[in-house]
């Protein structure tokens, strides 16, 4: 291409920008909604790499905090008032979350296994409005008690703190 072309088709692509900007749409605010027993600082990595990826609260992301620290026995209210609220994803944490809300709203989960929970069919199917993060930490659990015992092979007694909404008699 000429030097004189290259010229006359940037000018003229310069004259288009002004059009092409108005004819940009501003992104529509996505609002998510939170249903989740931990406190709102332990999600500070979810909200960054959401940031990362150009979702920026105050911008173009609503966050409903409510449900942030929720404790099980207001997950039912929290949930309704979810609901009404009609945001268009809702974040859960845990398996009494994910079943409060499994609603028609779309769920971003994590909890230790979902498919085991029997909160979704598969993980590659789910079969309901449910994904996300199935950590599968219950699977490793004999793992680190042998870790536990090699590093301190003259203990006696193990205790284990433990979430009795999430877990199992036979889990544990």
């Amino acid at each position: 291409m000429r030097r004189r072309d290259f010229i006359k088709a940037l000018a003229g692509s310069v004259g288009a920008w002004p059009a092409a900007a108005r004819a940009q749409q501003s992104a529509p605010t996505r609002r998510l909604g939170v249903l989740v027993p931990l406190p709102a600082v332990v999600w500070v990595p979810f909200f960054d790499e959401l940031r990362r990826q150009g979702f920026v609260e105050g911008q173009n992301l609503a966050v409903d905090r409510r449900g942030f620290d929720a404790k099980y026995d207001q997950f039912s209210a929290l949930a309704g008032q979810l609901v009404r609220a009609n945001p268009d994803a809702i974040l859960c944490g845990g398996n009494a979350a994910i079943r409060a809300m499994q609603t028609t709203i779309p769920i971003a989960a994590i909890t230790d296994d979902m498919v085991g929970a029997g909160l979704v069919r598969s993980l590659a199917r789910p079969g309901v409005n449910t994904t996300g993060v199935s950590i599968l930490a219950g699977d490793l659990d004999g793992k680190r008690q042998e870790v536990l015992i090699d590093f301190l092979p003259g203990a006696r007694r193990l205790a284990a703190l433990s979430d009795a909404q999430n877990n199992t008699p036979a889990q544990l």
